[in-house]
Formats: C-alpha cells, sequence, structure tokens
C-alpha cells in the first residue's frame, strides 16, 4: 500500500528532488511515496535519489515493455529506447522460439520477449553475479539464468537451435564512459557499459560466435548508437550474418540485425 503523505510532505518531498535537480520531481516523488513501505523508507530513499542514485536503483525496479522489472543497486538499468529492439525481436520470432538473452543484466529483456511470445524456450546469462541474482527474480520459471561470460555458460545443446538471440552488449567506446551521467557511471557496472576502443568489441566477439549458435535463420539482435551503427552492421556481416539497420526515431534508438541464411538442401 502506498504511504499517505499530506500536501506539505508530498510539497516537501518534490522540493528536495528538485533541489537535486531531478527534473520530473513531481512524477518521481509519487513513484517514491507509491513505492515506500513505511515513512520512514520514504525519507531514506529521497535521501539516496538526491544523492545522485539512479531512481530505478531507488524504487528497486524498473518498467520495461509493460512490466514491473526488478532493479538491485550494481545492476544495469533497463533503457526505455530498448523496448525498440524487444519490438524487432518479436516481429523475426518463430512461435515456439528458442530465445537467448546474452548481457542480460536484470534480465528484462528476455522477461520481456517471453511476456510477449508466450510460447518460448528461454536462456539468458551475464557474467556479473548480482545481475544473475536480479535475473533470475525476474525471470523466475519463464527460463534459466547462467553466470559466466557471454557463450560460455550455455548448455552446449543450444548450438544450432536458437531463433532469436537478444546481446544487449556495451558499446560505449572506452573513452567516452567518463562522459556517461554520473547515475550510470558511478552507480551501473564498468562491464555493461564500457564497449572497448570503438565500443563494439564485445559485439565482435559476439558476432564470431553467434553464427554456430543460431538455428538456420535465426537472428542477432543488438543495439548501438546511431553513429556506430554502419560499423556494427559491417561487424555482422563479417562475421556471416545478412545484416540490416533498423532506427526508431522517437525512442532514439538503432536495432543491427544480423540473420544467418537458410542454406539450400543438398541434392
Amino acid at each position: 500500500m502506498p504511504v499517505p503523505l499530506s500536501p506539505s510532505d508530498l510539497s516537501s518531498l518534490v522540493a528536495t528532488l528538485r533541489a537535486a535537480g531531478c527534473v520530473f520531481a513531481e512524477d518521481e516523488a509519487g513513484l517514491i511515496a507509491a513505492t515506500a513501505a513505511r515513512p520512514a523508507d520514504i525519507e531514506a530513499m529521497a535521501e539516496r535519489r538526491a544523492a545522485g542514485h539512479p531512481l530505478e536503483h531507488v524504487l528497486g525496479w524498473a518498467e520495461f515493455a509493460g512490466l514491473r522489472i526488478a532493479v538491485d543497486p550494481g545492476v544495469f538499468v533497463p533503457r526505455r529506447r530498448t523496448e525498440f529492439l524487444i519490438e524487432r525481436a518479436v516481429a523475426l520470432a518463430p512461435d515456439p522460439a528458442v530465445v537467448v538473452d546474452l548481457c542480460c543484466g536484470s534480465g528484462a529483456l528476455g522477461a520481456a520477449l517471453a511476456a510477449a511470445l508466450g510460447r518460448v524456450e528461454l536462456h539468458a546469462a551475464d557474467v556479473e553475479p548480482a545481475a544473475v541474482r536480479c535475473a533470475r527474480r525476474n525471470i523466475g520459471d519463464r527460463g534459466r539464468v547462467y553466470e559466466g561470460d557471454l557463450f560460455a555458460p550455455l548448455p552446449g545443446a543450444l548450438r544450432g537451435r536458437v531463433d532469436v538471440l537478444l546481446a544487449n552488449v556495451p558499446y560505449v567506446p572506452t573513452g567516452d564512459v567518463a562522459l556517461l551521467p554520473a547515475e550510470a557511471r558511478v552507480h551501473e557496472p564498468l562491464v555493461a557499459l564500457d564497449g572497448g576502443g570503438d565500443g563494439l568489441d564485445v559485439l565482435r566477439r559476439v558476432a564470431a560466435e553467434a553464427p554456430r549458435w543460431l538455428a538456420p535463420g535465426g537472428s542477432l539482435l543488438v543495439e548501438t548508437s546511431e553513429r556506430q551503427a554502419e560499423a556494427a552492421e559491417q561487424v555482422l556481416a563479417d562475421g556471416g550474418l545478412v545484416a540490416r539497420v533498423v532506427s526508431c526515431e522517437e525512442r532514439y534508438a538503432t536495432v543491427v540485425t544480423g540473420t544467418l541464411p537458410v542454406r539450400p538442401a543438398a541434392g
């Protein structure tokens, strides 16, 4: 149940958040009041938010693709723009579908795609123990979550069977990490942000292995920045995939898709 606040207490909470630089102070105050279990929690949550913690870490959840996703401190916060990647995946997925969510973080992508498709064999993996714990809560009995680097912890039986491979890999160039907002730079794991010199190091590793895991006609979907899109498309093509770039101006989102060609039957 939301903690009831008097008009004066609500105004004070809004003023605290606004003074800390929260642009949407009124909305955030309402979310904090609706999430807190006790009046004392409101003060503690407001202090954390005013200190620069991401709102989602303060609340303990993020809204993503119509779901409430648990997000623990130190776990990458799913971005609303990434809902475009889910929409593209839904359009490409067969029914039923074998889905893998690499660099899964909170497990938001896998959980959202499973909810949208219904009949899914879902596997997810992340190298961060905190992310794995969080993803297991969000995915629950809809799939399995593994701890390890990229494809390494996945069952070998998945090779050649994956219809949709979601890989929300880090793509911020190392030199640009220092330019990120403090909410991300300070409170989210560096491994979820830093993509190497040009931001595409992890994508290259994924693209190199993806053809061995994808089913014929299966697709790898990754998010990238607009300025990296052409280079990312080439990375997927170099891996033997048929690559395509799709953008959504409304969400300021760019998705690169790489599909494994279906080879003609012999004879």
